[in-house]
């Protein structure tokens, strides 16, 4: 079996395989046109992304964590980040409804996630005495996080290309502080 050719698709490559990073520096990133951009009503600026760059780094360690935990490829965290976003555009309709994905590894990654953003929350109010953690802005932090795993993730079947790029992007041995 060629690993040229069954590379992340029948083979399971570990993240520090020599052929798998020089085989990453070829790979394409996925172009994200404006009519295939899924959520494409919501709006991420410049300014939103500085204003919540805690909550995406937040967002984006409490997923890294989640996957390698779970061993799950990116397919996966694509699942658990729609289930969420779907559940957060149901929230904004004054509806409580948490979607959850039948896959089990995106369940387990959407139940880690969900807990790392109550954690969040619960530091935000302890830190500033009132609860400051809007729905919205966690709604557009999954979504960019969702747009990056579009634009990251190589699409094979057992991919880890989006979970190289964030492990790669951040700074696992701290915990992302709270901005006040």
């Amino acid at each position: 079996m060629c690993c040229g050719t069954e590379r992340e698709n029948t083979i399971d490559c570990p993240s520090s395989c020599e052929h798998l990073q020089a085989a990453r520096k070829h790979d394409h990133p996925a172009s994200l046109d404006a009519e295939n951009v899924p959520n494409k009503d919501i709006r991420l600026s410049e300014d939103f992304i500085r204003e919540n760059e805690h909550v995406v780094m937040w967002l984006s360690l409490a997923l890294a964590r989640a996957m390698e935990k779970e061993r799950a490829v990116d397919s996966d965290a694509r699942e658990a980040l729609d289930a969420l976003i779907r559940t957060y555009r149901t929230r904004e309709s004054g509806l409580i409804y948490e979607t959850r994905p039948q896959n089990p590894y995106a369940a387990a990654i959407q139940a880690a996630v969900v807990q790392s953003i109550e954690e969040l929350r619960k530091r935000l109010a302890e830190e500033r005495g009132m609860q400051t953690l809007r729905d919205a802005d966690l709604l557009g932090a999954l979504v960019f996080l969702q747009r990056l795993e579009l634009q990251y993730a190589n699409t094979r079947r057992r991919g880890r290309a989006f979970y190289d790029f964030l492990r790669g992007y951040l700074p696992e041995a701290q915990t992302p502080t709270v901005a006040v």
